[in-house]
């Protein structure tokens, strides 16, 4: 008797018990299970495969299975339409554009023009209105010599400063403050991307890119783009790095193609430094230039290259948006390649391509969805970044 007695107490006091429970079928388990189609579409949904260098960790990872779910329900054309950001039409060729669902607009000094407050929110409020899967609403606002919405003073008081104006005033706070008050303003309008900062060195005032960067070496210029990146996340909008791997002094791509000879270490060195500044401070994408760099692609744009795409993804790790540099730039329309350019940049690895022909664009690259020289899988992989991005935003 003394040892059963002796039995029972040391079971309960190890916490085991005398009766077994049923186990929890539902607790602990992630598996996403996607939800019962209610569409007609029979949209794909087919979670992206991951190699050995995709991560599920990164600056969007929280919101993966609430993008799931939605890509979940998006058909084809609808997918396709998400990876491009386009230049914003004429007034006539807005809603044809916006009945492609592409997945954001970027706004030039046009848009602007002459335009009071009201009459630029009233505009993107219908652009996103319109839209079934909200609107990523860009725009240049760099400072100096690229500005498009401080350009017109009945948005601001006056255009805002280049980054060398604000560093000679007040170092870097100024740089901070500077942000902040730009961030708001665009904010404010409904403006939620700033393609910003530039993260080039450059620190020759002949080299073509210097008047918009911060125009000293690589250390100072990381810690402007960690400056600049930070304060746009506490304000609440994103931002764009520029123009991977770095411009360098390469002439102007707008016009033709440049050629960049530089060594590859002079890139680990010095040009990649403030991209790692950028992505450790959280930067939510990357535009990629249009230069072609010997020392990692001889033949291909950066913008068109697997091997440029790998080394922001593998060597800088970065999780977030990858961007091309507008395809309309004469570096790009004077190639003669077999594929589109929208098509070798997708496979390249891009996730979102700046265009101004969207109904061209989108079907180039449906197109070639169809033909097989660009999978499904591809398409996912960028789709559901960019809906995650979106998600990160409180966009959806």
């Amino acid at each position: 008797m003394n040892k059963i007695l002796i039995l029972i107490i040391t079971l309960v006091l190890s916490g085991c018990s005398l009766i077994s429970s049923p186990q929890d079928t539902d607790g602990g388990n992630d598996t996403f299970v996607p939800p019962a189609e209610e569409s007609t579409q029979q949209p794909e949904h087919e979670e992206p495969e991951k190699d050995s260098q995709q991560k599920d960790t990164g600056i969007f990872n929280k919101y993966r299975q609430q993008a799931l779910n939605i890509l979940g329900s998006m058909s084809t054309e609808e997918k396709i339409g998400q990876m491009f950001l386009v230049r914003c039409p004429d007034e006539e060729q807005i809603d044809y554009f916006l009945s492609m669902k592409p997945g954001g607009f970027i706004l030039f000094g046009k848009d602007f023009l002459q335009k009071t407050e009201e009459q630029v929110t009233e505009n993107i409020i219908y652009y996103q209105k319109s839209s079934s899967i909200p609107m990523i609403i860009g725009v240049d606002e760099e400072g100096g010599t690229v500005v498009r919405v401080s350009l017109n003073p009945l948005l601001a008081a006056e255009k805002f400063k280049s980054p060398q104006e604000l560093y000679a005033i007040g170092g870097f706070e100024e740089i901070k403050k500077d942000t902040k008050e730009k961030s708001q303003l665009l904010l404010d309008l409904g403006i939620n991307l700033n393609l910003a900062p530039v993260a080039d060195v450059s620190e020759n005032e002949s080299d073509f890119i210097n008047l918009r960067t911060l125009g000293k070496n690589a250390e100072e210029t990381s810690e402007y783009v960690k400056t600049v990146v930070g304060a746009m996340k506490e304000a609440g909008i994103s931002s764009t790095l520029k123009h991977f791997p770095g411009y360098g002094n390469n002439t102007d791509t707008h016009n033709g193609s440049a050629y960049d000879s530089r060594p590859y270490d002079r890139f680990i060195k010095s040009d990649f430094l403030p991209f790692k500044a950028g992505i450790e401070a959280g930067a939510e994408s990357i535009l990629v230039s249009h230069n072609i760099i010997d020392a990692i692609d001889k033949e291909l744009p950066a913008s068109l290259s697997k091997n440029v795409i790998d080394i922001l993804r593998n060597d800088l790790n970065f999780t977030g948006i990858i961007m091309t540099d507008d395809l309309s730039m004469g570096a790009i329309a004077q190639l003669n390649t077999e594929l589109p350019p929208e098509v070798m940049a997708v496979i390249a690895g891009n996730d979102m391509l700046i265009v101004t022909d969207f109904e061209s664009s989108f079907n180039a690259l449906l197109n070639a969805l169809e033909a097989g020289d660009v999978s499904k899988d591809r398409i996912n992989e960028s789709v559901l970044r960019i809906l995650q991005w979106k998600c990160y935003m409180n966009l959806m």
